[in-house]
């Protein structure tokens, strides 16, 4: 089959686009799916760079393009951002290891050797990414039904194990990169939905941790809640599941794209990021933060902005950090003010049914910026890290 291997972090060229990877096969409770879209996500990019490494203290942006370089991780957090020279520095980790023969190829070989995924355990390569994919059922493994093929299905990206612990799809195991997709039978939600392959497939990764941010947090009818990156996939997703739920929602963007995110997704007003916060916002003044970016999430205003506006016994969410993961916390905001935090990544049961339903009662609405042939996933890499879009990038195998 075509499909896209990672042959070990670094920059984009270790996505290799190839026509000979040995078709999967599905095994007991498993299906086959024939994947018909599928999207880009920061966890593709995050994790092909090596960004997830606790060595990494700047924005993915700094290394999305190139890798970052391997190195110690720190004994403990700078008292300072990072010096510009740092950030800039040459972002030049390449693996040493090398691509198994494709047609061999039935799962991940190899080993990266270094704690550089998203859940902090060594990847094996080469294995083919990608969290989010729709497609059709074409084969069961024993113990599925063979009534299954056939089924236009949703594929869970995070997929639950336990109540703290999730496995992630192209990740843990290979994923929508592919003409072919092998995953658990319970894991692939069969749609009736109107939606089409592109707008289904950019639902998974971005919705579902939506949802558990939204969830965790409580968002209920009249809550005041701030979403920040809300251009982005999980952002604009966080936007409307936050509207579903009866909220007032801001949107933190750039500002060139905040009237497309009061359009298509439902945010009530928006804020530019280009402005300091507490200048568009009062402290006290939001009852949740939904935060995606991290760092300094405006251009001239510390991440500390975001608790000033919390109200007393506000709750403040984040599953990202794409502006950067070192922050400074000033302790007397958090417990002067009670307010709770939440780090959202592992998956209950209830959030892809939940989802399943929100879809299939046709209520959520997914923006679709730009497509691309999945043998051109280094251009939609590279469209997805400029970042001067609204919504999903899909690639089309």
């Amino acid at each position: 089959m075509r499909g896209v291997l990672l042959t070990g972090h670094g920059g984009i060229e270790k996505l290799d686009y190839r026509e000979d990877i040995a078709l999967p096969r599905p095994k007991a409770d498993e299906v086959l799916v024939r994947i018909s879209a599928a999207a880009i996500n920061n966890t593709d990019i995050n994790t092909r760079s090596g960004w997830y490494s606790d060595s990494v203290m700047v924005a993915t942006s700094e290394g999305g393009a190139d890798g970052f370089r391997a190195g110690p991780a720190p004994s403990s957090a700078p008292s300072s951002a990072p010096s510009s020279s740092s950030a800039s520095s040459p972002a030049a980790f390449i693996s040493s290891s090398k691509a198994s023969s494709p047609s061999e190829l039935t799962g991940p070989q190899g080993n990266s050797g270094a704690s550089r995924s998203w859940s902090g355990d060594a990847l094996s390569f080469p294995f083919i990414q990608g969290a989010d994919g729709c497609g059709e059922i074409v084969s069961v493994g024993s113990g599925v039904s063979s009534t299954r093929i056939g089924e236009r299905v949703l594929l869970c990206a995070m997929q639950y194990i336990s109540d703290t612990r999730s496995a992630c799809l192209g990740s843990e195991m290979n994923g929508c990169y592919a003409e072919y997709v092998s995953l658990r039978s319970i894991d692939a939600h069969v749609t009736s939905s109107r939606l089409s392959d592109s707008e289904l497939a950019a639902i998974p990764c971005a919705y579902s941790t939506a949802e558990g941010l939204v969830s965790r947090s409580g968002v209920r009818e009249g809550d005041r809640v701030l979403v920040t990156g809300a251009s982005g996939g999980v952002g604009l997703a966080a936007v409307q599941l936050s509207r579903l739920r009866g909220a007032d929602v801001t949107a933190l963007v750039s500002g060139s794209k905040g009237a497309s995110v009061c359009e298509l997704g439902g945010a009530h007003r928006f804020i530019d990021r280009g402005v300091p916060l507490l200048e568009s916002l009062s402290e006290d003044s939001i009852d949740v933060v939904i935060d995606l970016v991290g760092g300094d999430i405006t251009r001239d205003g510390s991440w500390m902005d975001l608790l000033r506006i919390l109200r007393r016994g506000g709750r403040y969410a984040v599953s990202g950090a794409i502006g950067g993961p070192i922050v400074s916390l000033d302790l007397r905001q958090l417990y002067l003010k009670d307010l709770v935090f939440f780090g959202c990544t592992a998956q209950g049961r209830d959030i892809f049914p939940r989802l399943m339903e929100y879809i299939e009662g046709d209520k959520l609405h997914p923006v679709v910026a730009a497509s691309f042939p999945l043998s051109e996933v280094h251009a939609a890499q590279r469209a997805f890290l400029r970042k001067d879009f609204v919504g999903k990038i899909i690639l089309l195998p």
